[in-house]
């Protein structure tokens, strides 16, 4: 997934504090623009982001065999038998981990000033999804032994509808900035596989394997299929889910979301506290909502513990009334078989969730001295259960000119520490801008990123309204 995901209109915070970013918006519905601007479809905001704490590089890894023996590939997957368990497993993380993606494409995204504020009109196509892996079942795979394994919060999620919003955002006293936004949200579908109390434990000479697989999909038109197998070693037969339908496609689920923000600024008028003066606070509340879905297709299996103790009393020579190794081996592929298959259990009902919801809260102070340069400190979390996460990011920002802003930062996340940047175009006419919130690190062939943080960011729109000198100028007394 980290290698292959294509992703399109990224938030881009580390474009948060530039002037004048058309979508700033998109992170705090109290930002509005000079300028008024519609996008390009598609290339208005064009990018691709990916973030984790787990990574090609932490799966693949240099051959210890190669060179060494004939035929051996460059690379193999940490299970290699050369590579030690202590250093394979140095690689995961034991409060689990976690690959996170989100994807938009902007269909439509116009701002405009009217009605004594800025207003914007969008629709867009969004698209999230992640996948818990916990530690211990890198640790049962690389190195197993005589103890108990817990398996739990296992996991992938995904879910994608269409957003139609209206945003407006107005001055409503000289220091204090609000915007909302209102979404009408249309659910294309919803999938969730969790793995709940999975177990493997050693317990009298045996292995024991218990837990419970749900899948869950909520999409018109999905079914699951289902075929009918007989046991190899007992009478009667079983039946699994062995693929997927989909007749037909549709809207599944129907919800709404708000976007809700502020901005302060800390004017000439503060008394006895004028090194504030310049100071914006600003907080930003989005996706605050729900969808109601239909069609809560479920298939699950049945929970039965599965019990390994070895192959015992094999008589390797043939015989009708002798326990050889594929009768014993039949016994155990049907044991494993009653844990393991998926059952379709059909049609559960509606099922309503809520939207994963993002808070940020920024600070912007302008140089005293320069007024083309300020510094931005900006927190963002989200709030998404398990797949939740933590940002903070601290910024330098500039505007040589009115038509040209830009920054750079660095962050420090639940994943990593990382570096980001923007540049932003906006004279009459038109505006471009490049950026991204994690530099693209260490690639492995085919440029594939070793690390499961990348993103970049590219915009085209056209803009109208010319842009305005900086604000940032100062009447703070000298001396």
């Amino acid at each position: 997934m980290a290698s292959a995901a294509s992703m399109t209109a990224q938030d881009l915070n580390s474009a948060y504090f530039t002037d004048d970013f058309k979508y700033r918006h998109d992170m705090n519905a109290a930002y509005g623009n000079e300028q008024g601007y519609a996008a390009i479809p598609i290339l208005g905001n064009f990018g691709m982001k990916v973030q984790g704490n787990i990574g090609v590089g932490d799966v693949l890894w240099k051959n210890p065999d190669f060179g060494v023996k004939t035929g051996a590939k460059k690379t193999t997957t940490f299970m290699h038998p050369g590579i030690s368990a202590q250093d394979a497993l140095s690689k995961f993380n034991t409060d689990g981990n976690k690959l996170l993606f989100d994807m938009d494409i902007n269909i439509v995204s116009v701002g405009f000033r009217a009605l004594g504020g800025y207003n914007t009109v969008e629709i867009r196509e969004r698209v999230s999804g992640g996948v818990m892996l916990p530690y211990e079942l890198f640790e049962m795979a690389k190195d197993i032994r005589n103890k108990d394994y817990v398996i739990s919060d296992l996991g992938v999620k995904a879910q994608s509808y269409t957003e139609l919003a209206l945003g407006h955002s107005r001055q409503i006293l000289d220091n204090l900035r609000v915007g909302a936004k209102v979404k009408l949200l249309l659910g294309t579908g919803r999938g969730e596989l969790t793995v709940d109390d999975m177990k493997a434990s050693f317990q009298n000479d045996a292995w024991v394997l218990q837990g419970k697989a749900k899948a869950e999909v909520n999409m018109k038109g999905f079914t699951y299929k289902e075929e009918d197998k007989e046991y190899k070693s007992r009478p009667g037969s079983y039946r699994q889910v062995n693929d997927v339908d989909l007749d037909g496609a549709g809207i599944s689920g129907f919800g709404l979301g708000v976007d809700l923000g502020a901005i302060y600024e800390f004017k000439d008028d503060i008394g006895g506290a004028e090194w504030l003066e310049g100071l914006k606070v600003s907080l930003g509340l989005n996706d605050l909502g729900f969808i109601s879905w239909n069609n809560g297709m479920v298939a699950e299996n049945n929970g039965q513990a599965f019990t390994f103790n070895g192959f015992n009393n094999i008589d390797l020579k043939k015989g009708d009334d002798r326990n050889n190794f594929g009768d014993e081996a039949d016994r155990i592929a049907d044991n494993l078989t009653d844990f393991i298959a998926i059952r379709d259990k059909g049609d559960q009902g509606g099922k309503t969730t809520a939207l994963a919801a993002t808070a940020r809260l920024g600070l912007e102070y302008p140089l005293p001295v320069y007024d083309k340069v300020s510094f931005g400190l900006l927190g963002t979390h989200r709030f998404n259960g398990d797949y939740s996460w933590t940002e903070g990011r601290l910024s330098a920002n500039y505007k040589p000119l009115s038509w040209l802003d830009g920054g750079i930062n660095v962050a420090v996340t639940n994943f990593c520490t990382t570096m980001g940047w923007v540049i932003n175009f906006h004279p009459v006419g038109m505006n471009v801008f490049f950026g991204a919130d994690h530099l693209m690190g260490k690639t492995g062939a085919s440029s594939v990123p070793l690390g499961s943080n990348v993103s970049f960011n590219f915009g085209m729109n056209v803009a109208w309204g010319k842009s305005k000198a900086s604000k940032r100028k100062s009447s703070r007394k000298k001396g």
